[in-house]
């Protein structure tokens, strides 16, 4: 037989293999679900179509990787679908906690021909506005006739914001695993190497104790950005070949990842003695950190943290150094997808803290080159919120009585 004979299917379901193990018992992927549903519920949804990375893994366990193609979940009062290129063959049916829908890229739209095959005549249907492109949204209306789509994105993050025992026990356990690259990252600086070398050294080691403590779970996307001298400017500066010097400002920054949730380590640290200019930015940032680890507790607004911390370096003199916010939520995020921006440290966020929520502390002061204490400045601690207070969860040491490091 002809290909041009073969009957192809637009979507179909298979089911390769047994299931997984998932970072999650189905108790928690149950308890995620309802939650969802009772906000499907109040707005009247019959269905809701994720897209987003997060919240597909969030509410089923599987993390996609798209290449260029569409990926989805369906969550119905009784269903929860995701949708799956055929490329990827059974990996999504067995990491997910639900079914799969696989659809085929024989003719286009086959995404589109899934997803109404699973949303069926519903009228109303659930959508990440801040997820969904602006072609995303034509072809959904063009290829499912017209419907009005609601916005779920808010909703779905503001339930992520608390987190589950079994999510903060595997926050806990990034923590440790990020303690430890911060270990070998420490342990492989020395004037010479490069900050390649060095990360690599971060990065291998948190991966190794991964795969040791979650024999099981895929291993993807665990990172480090260590950078040096001029390259300590911005918080998010890749890792470059530049070789360390004597008299370098340095940042640590250890992110591993498992089943897609971000935990970070990140610390200064400088290669031989720091002059007075350094030492005092330094020990203000530090001040900061420990001033706004204190703050967080049940009932304080992430606006009025971050008056106190401006307050404060106001009071230094230091404010015009300030680069970004001072701390985040944490949970099933990376530095490609994911947020919870309704729970960060900044001016416009009044959302107020309560026990469940995991948040880092992390203020950050940067110099222009060529100024007196030239470099950026970071610490950052992850911090879970208890009923009475917060339990810092990270261990490795900071500041200059720990973390001046022989030229």
């Amino acid at each position: 037989m002809s290909n041009s004979t073969i009957d192809r299917p637009d979507f179909f379901t298979t089911r390769n293999g047994e299931k997984a193990p998932l970072p999650f018992s189905e108790a928690e992927y149950a308890r995620r679900l309802s939650k969802l549903r009772g906000a499907m519920e109040s707005r009247e949804l019959d269905a809701v179509l994720l897209t987003s990375m997060h919240n597909i893994a969030y509410y089923t366990g599987f993390l996609y990787c798209s290449f260029g193609r569409p990926y989805g979940c369906v969550v119905t009062s009784g269903a929860c679908t995701t949708l799956s290129a055929n490329i990827d063959a059974g990996q999504p049916w067995r990491r997910s906690v639900g079914d799969n829908l696989t659809f085929t890229d024989w003719r286009k739209g086959n995404f589109w021909r899934a997803v109404g095959n699973l949303v069926g005549r519903s009228k109303r249907l659930g959508v990440e506005e801040d997820n969904l492109t602006v072609a995303s949204r034509s072809m959904l209306l063009e290829m499912l006739g017209p419907r009005e789509l609601i916005d779920i994105a808010e909703a779905a993050m503001s339930l992520r914001m608390i987190k589950s025992h079994e999510e903060i026990a595997l926050i806990k356990e990034g923590t440790r695993i990020a303690d430890i690259g911060g270990a070998a990252i420490r342990d492989a600086v020395k004037p010479g190497a490069r900050e390649i070398d060095v990360a690599m050294a971060g990065r291998d080691a948190m991966e190794l104790e991964i795969a040791r403590s979650f024999p099981f779970t895929e291993l993807r996307g665990t990172w480090v950005w260590f950078q040096s001298g001029i390259n300590t400017d911005g918080a998010h500066n890749p890792v470059t070949t530049r070789r360390l010097l004597a008299g370098d400002i340095l940042s640590l920054n250890a992110f591993p990842m498992i089943a897609g949730y971000y935990t970070a380590l990140e610390r200064t640290l400088f290669l031989g003695d720091p002059d007075a200019d350094t030492l005092r930015l330094w020990r203000a940032n530090v001040a900061t950190h420990e001033l706004g680890c204190s703050l967080i507790k049940p009932g304080i607004s992430c606006a009025e943290v971050c008056a106190e911390l401006n307050r404060f370096l106001a009071q230094e003199g230091l404010l015009q150094f300030r680069s970004f916010g001072y701390g985040h939520s944490f949970g099933i995020l990376c530095h490609y997808y994911g947020r919870e921006a309704g729970l960060e440290f900044r001016e416009d966020i009044d959302t107020v803290l309560e026990p469940g929520m995991v948040v880092s502390m992390e203020p950050m002061l940067w110099v222009p080159d060529g100024e007196p204490g030239a470099g950026g400045y970071r610490e950052h601690d992850i911090l879970v919120v208890q009923e009475n207070g917060a339990d810092n969860i990270t261990g490795f040491p900071y500041g200059p009585r720990n973390n001046i490091l022989p030229a």
